[in-house]
């Protein structure tokens, strides 16, 4: 089998290790068979698709809706570098799964709108597929309304009339869409367990997401929420395009 290709955003080494271990766990994976770059450690460089099963793209603190101006550096060389490989995923329909950070990268990139009108609070949500969600074999044996863990300032506000939305919750209309047949992005993590999101509440506790002397508020709210599993997806990615 041809690996997997993590692309990795986040600059915070506790988040950064605990999103490739759970990423690891719910692809089944080990670490030659899912090789990570940590794209703010160093350039991405040039990607092979050939090389590769498929590329999943995590999530971060990076708000692809910001103004450039108040991007850094880095910041805006990871999303050049991104735009750059999403012309060849696109273009060859290469099978792309982006976690919540994907929706907006890849939506920026297909001419959705993508801004903070539909932002969620950190915790456990339910999400419902839609009529073209039920049908996507990303989602296949995947209940019609399920629970998954989010905590993101932008969204896609609307989409381009080519891409086909899959999921939705209450407060956000786009929790998923597809591009083509292989190309994916999901608002919701499809990595994260409440182990994990305590892990990002600790390490994005002074980013903004919500004051920080509530760390411990938002973390029993999201034990309070009912989420206890999510759908693994990422294994259904892994089995549906190992090659």
């Amino acid at each position: 089998m041809k690996p997997f290709l993590m692309l990795a955003i986040r600059g915070e080494d506790v988040a950064a290790d605990d999103e490739y271990a759970a990423m690891l766990r719910r692809t089944g994976l080990d670490d030659a068979q899912l090789v990570r770059i940590r794209m703010e450690q160093r350039p991405l460089g040039a990607v092979d698709l050939a090389d590769w099963s498929g590329v999943i793209l995590g999530g971060g603190p990076y708000q692809a809706s910001d103004p450039e101006t108040s991007k850094s550096p880095t910041q805006r060389r990871v999303e050049a570098e991104l735009a750059g490989l999403l012309d060849q995923v696109v273009e060859r329909d290469f099978p792309f799964l982006g976690c919540c950070y994907g929706v907006g990268t890849l939506g920026r990139h297909q001419g959705a709108v993508v801004d903070r009108t539909y932002g969620e609070p950190i915790g456990g949500i339910q999400v419902a597929l839609t009529d073209a969600g039920r049908e996507d074999p990303l989602f296949a044996g995947v209940e019609p309304e399920f629970g998954a863990y989010v905590g993101h300032k932008e969204a896609v506000r609307s989409l381009p009339g080519h891409a086909a939305a899959l999921a939705s919750s209450a407060a956000c209309p786009v929790q998923a869409f597809r591009v083509g047949r292989r190309v994916y992005a999901t608002q919701f993590h499809p990595e994260l367990d409440l182990d994990g999101l305590a892990t990002r509440i600790e390490a994005y506790r002074y980013a903004g997401y919500f004051p920080p002397a509530e760390a411990d508020a938002v973390l029993a709210a999201a034990r309070a929420s009912g989420v206890v599993s999510t759908p693994n997806l990422l294994g259904r990615f892994v089995e549906l395009f190992a090659r």
